[in-house]
C-alpha cells in the first residue's frame, strides 16, 4: 500500500501536465484550422511533368 504515496502523486503531475499541454497547445492556435491542414496534407503543389515519347 505505501506504493500509492508514489503513483498517486505521480498520476496527477502526470494529468496536469498532459491538460497543461493541451491548455498551452489551444492558446497557441494549434486547432483553428484543421480543414485548411487537412487538405494541404492531400494538396499536389509539385506540377505534373508529361513525357512525349
Amino acid at each position: 500500500m505505501e506504493v500509492l504515496v508514489i503513483l498517486v502523486p505521480l498520476a496527477l503531475l502526470l494529468g496536469a501536465a498532459g491538460l497543461a499541454g493541451f491548455l498551452w497547445s489551444l492558446k497557441n492556435g494549434q486547432y483553428d484550422d484543421l480543414e485548411g491542414a487537412a487538405w494541404r496534407a492531400i494538396a499536389d503543389d509539385d506540377p505534373v511533368e508529361s513525357s512525349n515519347g
